[in-house]
């Protein structure tokens, strides 16, 4: 694999770096270093989407035809970690790379023509309605159920460790429309406006004191079938598909670079006493940089794949483990880099709303909410348990 830049790709990378430095404001990267959960707030994200949908790159994996930009592998590569390295807010993942996706495969031309400019311009933000109390790894045993009303579904059940409907103005979702021997067969795909009666969010608070994740509940919400994305009882084949490219269609590794780079700093610091200078410390650092490269080069196999019309296949599970192995390695090595100062963390979010002097200074804030929050990576979507079974099973044959 080649990966010398040629003089196009530089000076893509030059633009890049002089369109984010003109628009990327303080307020935004300091809200981003100081955010220490997945998601950025939404009036942080939410706003760099709209920078983002301005210059044409609100959707860096989609069809040109739908409003993406065009790049080959090596462009889009530059721009996620020319990102990374800035510390841009994170976009609605959900809406940009999740449900984007699947709309565009199977979704209806009037689903395209309406949900689709309204996620690039950062107008709508996506939940996700997948996982419910006793139905997560086992997601095709849930119950919150939709029925036939003429025109519409009557949907009754609950939706748990729901990220941001507390801020969402639409869920996608997936809904049992009927029964049969083979429970994947009776899962349909539905799009929901969260302002709909009969909708309540319910907050759950994490380990690390955020307000990230909900429970959402439905008594009898009437969603037009309209809003189903593809044939009735096939919304396991799509909600996979976009499984797929939850777990297999980022870079991760130019975050968890610059994370880790972050806790290196860190650990040469006065700060922390030096601790670089703990042998142990010093080579979990190098074993970690050296995971970091070899995510980096499955990343970039799969993104060339990507640009071939192909979804990510089997190889996303791959991703998803490693990834979420990799985050948990850098903010445990980050706890145990400033060490007893873990104890005076204030267990609040967002961090940079603080209104008062915080026990600690802003370079060591979120290293403890970060490694909390993070105990969660191996879970959410989809468990680590889960992703050495599709490997094992789709790869290689066992």
């Amino acid at each position: 694999m080649d990966l010398s830049f040629n003089a196009e790709e530089r000076a893509f990378q030059d633009e890049v770096r002089g369109f984010i430095a003109k628009n990327l404001t303080e307020e935004m990267k300091r809200a981003t270093a100081l955010t220490p959960s997945v998601f950025s707030d939404p009036d942080i994200g939410m706003a760099w989407q709209r920078v983002l949908h301005r210059q044409g790159w609100g959707a860096p994996g989609w069809p040109v035809e739908h409003g993406g930009p065009d790049w080959t592998p090596a462009q889009r590569w530059i721009f996620e970690t020319e990102s990374a390295r800035a510390g841009v807010p994170n976009v609605n993942v959900m809406g940009v790379k999740m449900v984007g996706p699947v709309i565009i495969g199977f979704g209806s031309l009037e689903q395209k023509n309406f949900y689709l400019p309204r996620i690039l311009s950062g107008e709508d933000y996506w939940c996700q309605g997948y996982s419910e109390p006793g139905s997560g790894s086992d997601l095709s045993s849930l119950k919150t159920r939709a029925v036939r009303d003429g025109d519409d579904y009557i949907i009754n059940g609950t939706k748990i460790w729901t990220t941001h409907a507390h801020h969402a103005n639409r869920m996608f979702a997936l809904v049992r429309t009927s029964d049969g021997p083979r429970q994947q067969d009776g899962i349909s795909f539905v799009l929901i406006d969260m302002t709909t009666p009969g909708i309540t969010t319910r907050p759950i608070l994490t380990i690390g004191g955020d307000h990230e994740v909900n429970q959402v509940f439905f008594d009898d919400v009437r969603v037009p079938v309209a809003n189903r994305v593809g044939d009735e009882g096939k919304g396991w084949t799509y909600g996979k598909y976009l499984l797929e490219f939850e777990r297999g269609s980022g870079i991760a590794s130019a975050k968890l670079r610059e994370g880790l780079k972050a806790i290196a700093e860190l650990a040469e610091s006065d700060l922390t006493g030096r601790a670089i200078d703990s042998p142990d410390i010093a080579t979990r650092i190098s074993e970690v940089e050296v995971d970091i490269d070899a995510l980096e080069m499955t990343e970039l196999r799969v993104l060339s794949a990507l640009q071939t019309g192909q979804n990510p296949g089997a190889v996303s599970s791959i991703l998803k483990l490693r990834n979420s192995e990799i985050r948990q390695a850098v903010t445990r090595l980050g706890v145990d880099v400033i060490g007893h100062d873990a104890l005076a963390v204030e267990p609040m979010r967002p961090l940079y709303k603080l209104n008062h002097e915080p026990a600690l200074p802003e370079d060591v804030l979120t290293v403890v909410p970060e490694y909390l929050n993070g105990r969660a990576y191996t879970i959410f979507g989809g468990t680590s348990e889960i992703q050495r079974d599709i490997i094992a099973k789709m790869m290689l044959g066992i």
